[in-house]
């Protein structure tokens, strides 16, 4: 049990019969009135961020919950394979939970949050840039770098990404898992 005053962004807690984590919180003190904590919670079985508030010293029951590195093995149709990068341990996780499964390449390290009593993945995080190659994208054009006009390319993953004009086949991008969008060229 945990109270209102051991509130971090990042914890993990259990709220109305399911886990959620503090996305962001804000003590209040109002000029009149009992202390209370705003909050926004995130559900990790379904992403969705709601709002709360707590009174200020309410006993909150955390759970536990461990970050592990896995690496990213491959994709069978129905499941994605990992492998724990200190065990060797396989496991393998539904498609919903990962942050960016169509930017996910094979060797790939990512970070999987499993509930540590149950041993159940809740989410698989990817790094925020991964650096892929361009296998298809029509042909740039040379000095077309001051507009902010953008094209399709296909990269190693199957993924499409829209990328500047200048960008040619073979080339390696930066891209942003997050948004799933170009970010810079890698030389």
């Amino acid at each position: 049990m945990a109270s209102t005053s051991d509130f971090k962004n990042g914890l993990c807690i259990i709220f109305n019969k399911e886990l959620y984590t503090i996305v962001e919180f804000q003590h209040v003190k109002p000029g009149k009135g009992p202390a209370f904590v705003r909050t926004k919670l995130k559900n990790l079985k379904t992403g969705k961020v709601i709002p709360n508030t707590f009174t200020a010293g309410v006993k909150i029951e955390t759970a536990r919950v461990e970050r592990r590195k896995y690496q990213y093995l491959y994709n069978d149709g129905s499941a994605y394979h990992f492998m724990n990068s200190e065990t060797f341990e396989q496991t393998f996780i539904d498609e919903g939970i990962i942050s960016a499964p169509a930017l996910l390449k094979e060797g790939q390290d990512v970070e999987i949050l499993f509930h540590a009593d149950t041993e159940t993945a809740l989410t698989c995080d990817m790094p925020a840039y991964v650096v892929l190659e361009v296998t298809y994208t029509e042909p740039g054009e040379r000095g077309n770098t001051a507009t902010n006009t953008f094209k399709d390319a296909k990269v190693e993953t199957g993924a499409i990404v829209k990328v500047p004009l200048f960008i040619n086949t073979g080339e390696k991008i930066k891209v942003d898992t997050r948004s799933g969008e170009y970010s810079e060229r890698v030389k």
